[in-house]
């Protein structure tokens, strides 16, 4: 399983699930949060870089989706509800969306590069599968 940690087994279904979440020591042990803080800590380097008048336009917009992903696999995570994890990863996905949206727009209108947010985007679309596959493990 691609999304827990190493110490983590199971097959996903909501019991099993449960042992799993008792496995890991706390949600920064989840693969798919560590990816989002991996693409978080990309954005806030990317937007480093951009203009100062954008400091609370594009720059703010990339931050806040950016740390949204992370903090809603944390947040879900800790409601030890299979419902609410599920809604909240849900949350993180349509983060993943906001995201790129906002990455694109500034390549179009020149706040950076395609080249700038392209690799970005690709872990965007690794996040993605992996929040996608965690879902149906749980909902199994």
């Amino acid at each position: 399983m691609a999304y827990f940690s190493e110490r983590q087994r199971g097959t996903g279904n909501r019991q099993q699930s449960e042992y799993l979440m008792s496995e890991v020591r706390d949600f920064k042990d989840l693969k798919v949060w560590q990816k989002g803080m991996i693409i978080a800590e990309k954005c806030y380097v990317l937007t480093q870089k951009f203009p100062k008048e954008e400091i609370y336009g594009m720059v703010q917009q990339i931050r806040r989706s950016a740390t949204s992903i992370p903090a809603n696999i944390a947040e879900g995570y800790g409601r030890r509800s299979t419902g609410d994890y599920v809604r909240f990863l849900n949350i993180a996905q349509g983060s993943i969306n906001e995201l790129e949206t906002h990455l694109i727009l500034s390549a179009r209108v020149n706040l950076c590069n395609f080249n700038d947010i392209e690799s970005i985007i690709d872990e965007l679309k690794q996040e993605s599968r992996m929040i996608i596959s965690l879902i149906k493990k749980l909902k199994s």
